[in-house]
């Protein structure tokens, strides 16, 4: 009985490793490529999958997603003859898993060369500041080479990006320094430019300030005129509606000599013509009043005309 339990044991165990072969469960997003005695026979997708067991093989398993390959620092001549090394990163996915299996051996170091050597060649036709300055012109050549070379591979290159371009320590103290020396001239033109605005806004500002003083100016005589202007037409109608006699007026001219006698730079004044005139019709009314006249209410004896006097110094 016993060789028939153990008959019975191997049996249940190639039957459950029969099950095991048979039955292929595939993730979502990944392939696997099935080989019969050597020979493709199928791509199993995800999800459950019946294989023949002993017979059928999982010769490779895909993963479709889109993958990240950074690439290490490549040495590159530039146009000028000049190295730098340049990272980069590859994103790529596989849609075909037939062929990235059977038409290339190793799709990841496929890519690595083929971006190695598109690099050198896209380099070697600019110089060193055209490279560091044109990335996406280098990204899109270096993407469509891929892509064209491994379409047939099964795989698709999305994006290619330079992660860093790195020229020769002696270069780059170079263009630092001439980066400084650029800073520094740009900060001394901003500066002569502000100083030369600023003045060019002082002397608009003087200017602007002179003419709204002489505006002013020129306001402020027009109304002192006008003011002086209406100030004698006011007095001339007041004179004019009140008709002053002889009398008035004589008495009125001689209290205005002693203001024009004022001051001690006069030394000679002249009395006019008329102020004999004014004298005797003084005299008139003050005789008139009580004979206070010195010659009995006589008429004042005339002056002769224009007779200039001279008048004391006071020392």
């Amino acid at each position: 009985m016993e060789p028939i339990i153990i008959v019975l044991i191997i049996l249940v165990v190639l039957v459950f490793i029969a099950l095991i072969k048979t039955i292929q469960v595939i993730p979502q997003a990944s392939a696997a490529i099935v080989e019969r005695f050597g020979r493709y026979t199928r791509t199993l997708n995800a999800g459950l999958n019946i294989v023949v067991p002993f017979i059928d093989t999982i010769r490779n398993r895909i993963d479709l997603r889109e993958q990240v390959v950074p690439f290490p620092p490549q040495p590159v001549i530039t146009q000028d003859n000049l190295v730098v090394n340049i990272d980069t990163v590859i994103y790529y996915q596989v849609t075909d898993a037939r062929a990235a299996t059977y038409e290339v051996a190793s799709y990841i170091q496929a890519i690595e060369q083929l971006t190695v050597t598109t690099l050198r060649n896209i380099i070697g036709g600019m110089d060193l500041e055209r490279t560091l300055t044109s990335r996406e012109e280098i990204n899109a050549a270096l993407r469509g080479v891929l892509d064209e070379a491994t379409g047939k591979w099964g795989i698709r290159v999305n994006r290619v990006e330079l992660k860093a371009i790195e020229p020769p320590t002696s270069i780059q103290d170079s263009m630092e320094k001439q980066m400084r020396a650029d800073r520094d001239k740009r900060a001394a033109i901003l500066q002569a430019e502000g100083v030369r605005q600023s003045e060019i806004l002082r002397a608009e500002g003087e200017k602007q300030s002179q003419i709204l003083r002489a505006e002013g100016e020129a306001k402020a005589a027009a109304l002192r005129a006008e003011g002086e202007a209406q100030a004698v037409r006011t007095v001339f109608e007041a004179i004019h509606a009140g008709d002053p006699d002889q009398k008035l007026l004589s008495y009125q001219y001689l209290q205005m000599l002693p203001k024009i006698a004022e001051g001690d730079a006069n030394k000679l004044w002249i009395v006019p013509s008329e102020i004999g005139d004014a004298l005797k019709g003084l005299s008139g009314a003050m005789g008139n009043f009580g004979g206070l006249g010195g010659n009995g209410g006589a008429p004042a004896p005339s002056v002769p005309p224009q007779e200039r006097r001279e008048k004391p110094s006071i020392d």
